[in-house]
């Protein structure tokens, strides 16, 4: 086995959308029955039709005519479930693309349907870029946004913080324009709405010139990287860690920002790495002890892989590997205590391989952002494609809610409407503009109904 594959992140290109699971044809708007399921399909419905509108009227027609729940998908990236709707699923493929920039304002309006990578290739052409990405470069901007998707940086906000200004139709199928500077209260609610105040269908971006980024990865003992996660914070644009299941490593990786011109791009070694570790679980799952020796052996702690690119090639890749994924968000200071517990918690199923990994996010002032009010530590924990995978929610939930975590919108969780208004300030906020926004709750499956406490 080769050592360098334990690494993780090792610049993997961006690959089509159309790779990605739940993906849907842009074809002419005609009702027709559609069977719908996420990327890890962990989460299906049968629709009565799915609806492709081309641009704002259509849309507007059909939030107005359509009978029951309707319901936007983007990429399909979001373990809960909410997309399923036996209504209609509207899917925004077809209005994509970057409508225009101004870089005296540091802006961008983009089509929401647009996915992460066209939107970073399109802006890198006119010398422009977002300020951060998350890992995955898949998803829809209305997706991503909605659901509080973030990349990793102890000083970067989530994505919807840059969101200056949207265009959203209503239920109703009215349209209407927000913007920062007049509609403060109606932004904050909008930035992160899990597609339940209507559709939105573009957004002004603040935006950065376009700059490279020289990527470092090492590996140091868990111990030794949980000591040193904050200072390494500090010190890097980007940084985060990979914890190695059974092995007693974990893999850093941090981004700075770097001026020169050349390219160096290794090879991704991350499947072979999944590979890998897989294989250690099942040669020697039974045998925690000797699992645990055998990764001693096979990995050298002091190889190390770098690379150099454009931002947006190195902070997304793709992930051909499926998997179920829960994710919290913890205030910063209970970071490290929390990754200890989960580490533990995770190490009694001699059946774990997939890394955990540990991410910084700065907070922004979204009424259900998960980053609302405070500076953030994530910790993400995934199970394989077609393994048991509820473990995640009903073992490690409680750890991550008694350090006070708030869950990824888009991640397995189980909270109750009256454990999510306890942690968010504006809960309460929100749910009024939303029944005002929505007064017959048209946007809302089961899944929201039960999170919003609607009836």
């Amino acid at each position: 086995m080769k050592q360098r594959r334990l690494f993780l992140k090792a610049g993997a290109m961006a690959a089509a959308a159309g790779l990605l699971a739940g993906r849907v044809q842009a074809a002419p708007m005609q009702p027709r029955p559609f069977r719908w399921k996420n990327w890890s399909e962990v989460q299906q419905c049968q629709a009565q039709s799915l609806a492709t509108p081309a641009d704002e009227q259509a849309l507007a027609d059909l939030l107005r005519n359509a009978s029951g729940t309707v319901r936007c998908v983007g990429a399909g990236h979001s373990f809960t479930p909410l997309v399923p709707t036996n209504g209609t699923i509207v899917s925004l493929e077809r209005m994509s693309g970057v409508l225009s920039h101004d870089k005296a304002a540091m802006t961008a309006t983009l089509r929401a349907g647009t996915r992460l990578a066209a939107i970073s290739r399109e802006l890198d052409g006119v010398g422009l870029a977002l300020r951060n990405l998350p890992d995955i470069d898949l998803q829809s901007l209305a997706g991503a946004v909605s659901t509080g998707t973030h990349g990793t940086g102890a000083n970067l906000q989530a994505m919807h913080a840059d969101v200056m200004a949207l265009r959203l139709v209503t239920p109703q199928g009215q349209v209407v324009e927000w913007d920062q500077e007049r509609h403060p209260e109606q932004m904050a609610a909008a930035r992160v709405s899990l597609g339940s105040l209507g559709v939105i269908t573009q957004a002004t971006m603040r935006v950065v010139p376009s700059f490279s980024l020289h990527r470092k990865v090492w590996l140091r003992p868990l111990g030794e990287m949980l000591e040193q996660a904050g200072e390494l914070a500090r010190k890097h644009r980007h940084f985060e860690f990979y914890y190695l299941p059974f092995t007693g490593y974990a893999a850093a990786i941090a981004h700075d920002e770097y001026q020169g011109s050349d390219v160096l791009v290794p090879h991704s070694q991350d499947e072979e790495m999944l590979s890998d570790l897989r294989k250690l679980r099942d040669w020697l799952g039974k045998f925690p002890d000797l699992r645990r020796w055998a990764a001693g052996k096979l990995i050298d702690p002091d190889l190390t892989e770098e690379a150099k690119n454009r931002s947006w090639k190195l902070l997304s890749t793709v992930r051909p590997t499926r998997f179920n994924e829960t994710e919290y968000h913890v205030p910063r200071e209970a970071g490290i205590a929390c990754v200890r517990e989960i580490v533990a918690a995770l190490e009694k199923r001699n059946e774990v391989f997939f890394p955990m990994e540990f991410r910084f996010i700065k907070g922004d002032d979204a009424w259900l952002s998960p980053f609302h009010k405070r500076d953030s530590c994530s910790i993400a924990v995934h199970a394989a494609h077609g393994e048991a995978y509820e473990y995640l929610v009903t073992e490690l939930g409680p750890i991550f809610r008694k350090h006070g975590g708030r869950p990824h919108w888009g991640k397995l969780h189980n909270l109750t409407a009256k454990e999510l208004a306890a942690l968010y300030p504006r809960w309460n906020d929100f749910l009024a503009l939303r029944q005002q926004m929505d007064p017959q709750g048209r946007m809302l499956n089961p899944h929201l109904r039960s999170m919003f406490g609607v009836a």
